[in-house]
């Protein structure tokens, strides 16, 4: 199996505060990856050097074998990257956002609307995409970002919280859709999660990540064998607790 996203020796300063001291680690191809921790960790920093918006200070990071840096354009034609605070054109409808979003890639137009159709069928808004964005609810805003995440079948998709203000029906649709894609389309997820019951049944190896270092990694089942715990919330407290003097 080749890696997806190989990281080595990850640094980010922001003026005196050092986000990232020397991250590593591997995803390997159609893996779905868990980056955990506190407010604060390096989490995003490390997704958003990941998806080409930002430079490390030091170390690389390479997607399916090409630099984030040096091969920043190509890197960003495998990949989609939906933020934990993403935002919409309010005065589109949700359909019209979809298609402009689909025809940033899509090689026409009847594929454009055929990623779009596949993006309704995830958002699950129905009637709604006839509406202005502007009149959506959060959960309903966050729904519509996933699928236009999603719809264009990435090799790599980069969540952060992808289930963040989504009812728990909908939290769940949308696991079930992300673990769907990996499954069915080889797709590789990198995502970061404060809901363990979440990473639990997403993620096949997870990291936890505290100031800016990895402190522990490994499969779920792995890591509760290893910290003696009953879920992977007992497996924060025990990873990340005694840094934060929990």
């Amino acid at each position: 199996m080749g890696y997806a996203v190989e990281v080595e020796g990850l640094v980010k300063v922001f003026g005196s505060v050092r986000a990232l001291d020397g991250v590593t680690f591997r995803v390997g191809e159609g893996e779905i990856y868990g980056l955990i921790g506190p407010n604060g960790a390096g989490k995003t920093t490390t997704l958003r050097i990941i998806a080409t918006l930002i430079r490390p200070t030091a170390g690389t990071a390479r997607v399916f074998g090409m630099d984030v840096v040096r091969d920043a354009a190509r890197v960003r034609e495998v990949i989609s990257y939906l933020p934990e605070e993403a935002g919409a054109y309010k005065y589109l409808t949700g359909w019209e956002y979809l298609m402009f979003m689909a025809s940033l890639s899509a090689p026409d137009k009847a594929a454009a609307r055929e990623m779009v159709e596949e993006a309704a069928e995830i958002s699950g808004l129905g009637d709604r995409l006839r509406d202005k964005i502007k009149t959506y609810s959060k959960g309903m805003k966050r729904r519509l970002l996933v699928a236009r995440a999603l719809m264009t079948r990435p090799k790599l998709a980069i969540l952060d919280e992808p289930t963040s203000g989504l009812d728990v029906l909908h939290a769940i649709h949308v696991r079930r859709v992300i673990k769907e894609y990996s499954r069915r389309y080889g797709m590789t997820v990198l995502l970061s999660s404060h809901n363990m019951l979440e990473v639990e049944y997403l993620c096949d190896r997870v990291a936890f990540i505290d100031r800016g270092r990895i402190l522990a990694e490994g499969r779920p089942s792995e890591l509760m064998e290893r910290y003696d715990a009953e879920n992977l919330e007992e497996v924060f407290e025990a990873v990340c607790g005694r840094r934060e003097g929990v």
